[in-house]
C-alpha cells in the first residue's frame, strides 16, 4: 500500500475513511469533476453533445496511475494538468472540448468537496451509531452513582448516565454542524470571472450569460451546493469543514479521555471489548480503541489549521496547494476516530458496583459539599479532619441521596435526542 496504508495512522487504517479519502478515490473524483463540467456544458450547448458524451464515458472508466500522476504534478504545481492532458489523449475526437474554459483549481476544489461529502455522510453515519448506543446506556445508567471528578479529584456524586448524557450532547452538536455543511462546486474560470465560459459561449451564439448558468448547472451534475460566486480566492467552505471535523474530533475525544481513566486498573469503572494486549506486559488490557479515538482528536485541530489559510490575490501560491494533504488528514482521521468509537461504545463493558465502591472510597467524604450546608465551619472541619469513616450524620452520606438535578438532566437530554431526526 506504500505511503497510502497507514502504517503510523491506525486510527483509520482499513476504516471506510481511507478507502473513500485514497489516492485512488481523490482521482476518481477528479475524473468526475471533468465528467460533471462536461455533460454541464453538453446541456447548455457550448460543447457538442457527441463530446460531451464521449467525455463523460471515458472519463467513468479511464484508469490512471496516481503515483505516476503525482510525479508529473511536479511540473505543474498540481495534479490536474497531467490528468487533462491523459484525459484528452483517451478522447482524441473530443480533446478540445475536456476541460473547455476551466482552470485546475475548479476541478481539484471541486474533487476535494465531492470526497469530503462523502467522507461526512459516512462520519453522519457512525455518530448515529453512537448516539444510539449511548442514549442506551444514559437511559440504562440514569441512576446509577458514581463519583464526580474535578481536577483528577472526587468531588461530589454523580450518575454514569449524566456522564454519557453528557457525551451524547457533545455529539449531537457535532453531527448538526456536519449536517449544515452546504460544501459547494467551484468554478470560476482563470481568476473567478467566468471568462473563457463567456467567451466560448460567444462563439457558439449562445448568450454570454449562460456562463453563470453554467456554475449552477455544473454544482447540479456533480452533486454539490451551487455557490453565489467563485470561492478560489474566499476559503471559508474549507475554514467551514476544517472546523466542523475538529469539533467532531473534539466530541468523540470526550468520552476515549474519560473512559482511560475510568478503565484505569484502580478505578476498573469500564472496559472496553478490545483485547488491549502490550507486546511486552501480558497481563495488561489496554484501552486501545480509546487510545485511537483520542490520538486522532489531537491531531485533526493541527491538520484544520492549516486549512483556508490567506492566499494572495486570485489564486494563492501555496496556501491552496498547502491544503490538500491536511484536508485529507483531517477527513481520514476524523472518519477513523468515528468507526473506531462506534466499535467502542456498542461493547463497552460497565461495573456499576466498582462505581459505588468507587463513590464510598473516601467514606462519606465525596458528600463533603451536602454537609457544608447543614453544619458550621467548626463541626465540619472537625467531621473531615477525623481518620476513618465519617460517622456522625449518617442520614447525609447516601451518594445516591445527593444527585443534584442528574437524573432529569439524563431525561432532557435523552428527550432533545430523541426529537432529532
Amino acid at each position: 500500500m506504500g505511503s497510502d496504508g497507514g502504517l503510523l495512522a491506525p486510527v483509520w487504517a482499513g476504516t471506510r475513511a481511507e478507502a473513500i479519502t485514497s489516492d485512488a478515490a481523490w482521482l476518481r473524483a477528479m475524473l468526475e469533476a471533468e465528467a460533471a463540467l462536461a455533460r454541464a456544458q453538453g446541456r447548455l450547448e457550448l460543447i457538442p453533445s457527441e463530446a460531451a458524451a464521449a467525455i463523460d464515458r471515458v472519463a467513468a472508466t479511464l484508469v490512471l496511475d496516481p503515483a505516476d500522476l503525482a510525479r508529473r504534478a511536479r511540473q505543474s504545481a498540481n495534479p490536474v494538468v497531467p490528468l487533462v492532458a491523459d484525459l484528452r489523449r483517451a478522447v482524441p475526437g473530443a480533446a478540445s472540448s475536456v476541460h473547455r474554459g476551466a482552470t485546475s483549481q475548479d476541478i481539484l476544489d471541486s474533487a476535494a468537496m465531492l470526497v469530503a461529502t462523502r467522507a461526512i455522510r459516512g462520519i453522519v453515519g457512525d455518530l448515529s451509531a453512537i448516539m444510539r448506543d449511548l442514549g442506551e446506556l444514559a437511559e440504562r445508567h440514569r441512576d446509577t452513582v458514581m463519583a464526580a471528578r474535578t481536577l483528577g479529584q472526587q468531588a461530589v456524586p454523580t450518575t454514569f448516565g449524566l456522564k454519557a448524557a453528557g457525551w451524547l450532547a457533545g455529539l449531537m452538536r457535532a453531527r448538526a454542524r456536519l449536517r449544515e455543511l452546504r460544501l459547494p462546486a467551484q468554478l470560476g474560470g482563470a481568476a473567478g470571472t467566468l471568462a473563457a465560459f463567456a467567451e466560448h459561449a460567444g462563439a457558439r451564439g449562445a448568450d454570454p450569460g449562460t456562463a453563470l448558468l453554467l456554475a449552477e448547472v455544473f454544482a447540479e451534475e456533480i452533486g454539490l451546493a451551487a455557490p453565489p460566486m467563485p470561492w478560489h480566492a474566499e476559503r471559508s467552505p474549507v475554514t467551514e469543514l476544517g472546523a466542523a471535523l475538529t469539533a467532531t474530533a473534539r466530541a468523540l475525544g470526550k468520552p476515549a479521555t474519560d473512559l482511560v481513566l475510568m478503565a484505569q486498573t484502580e478505578v476498573g469503572e469500564v472496559a472496553e471489548s478490545s483485547a488491549g494486549s502490550s507486546s511486552a506486559m501480558p497481563q495488561k488490557r489496554n484501552p486501545a480503541l480509546s487510545v485511537l479515538v483520542r490520538s486522532a482528536a489531537f491531531q485533526v485541530p493541527a491538520y484544520a489549521q492549516i486549512l483556508g489559510q490567506v492566499g494572495e490575490h486570485e489564486r494563492a501560491a501555496g496556501a491552496w496547494q498547502a491544503e490538500w494533504l491536511p484536508l485529507r488528514e483531517a477527513l481520514r482521521l476524523t472518519g477513523g476516530a468515528a468507526e473506531t468509537a462506534a466499535e467502542l461504545v456498542a461493547g463497552l463493558q460497565v461495573f456499576p458496583d466498582r462505581m459505588r465502591a468507587n463513590a464510598e472510597l473516601t467514606g462519606g467524604r465525596l458528600l463533603a459539599e451536602r454537609l457544608a450546608a447543614h453544619l458550621d465551619r467548626k463541626a465540619l472541619d472537625e467531621a473531615l479532619s477525623a481518620d476513618g469513616p465519617l460517622t456522625d450524620h449518617a442520614e447525609l452520606l447516601d451518594p445516591a441521596a445527593y444527585l443534584g438535578a442528574a437524573p432529569e438532566l439524563v431525561d432532557r437530554i435523552l428527550a432533545t435526542y430523541r426529537e432529532q431526526p
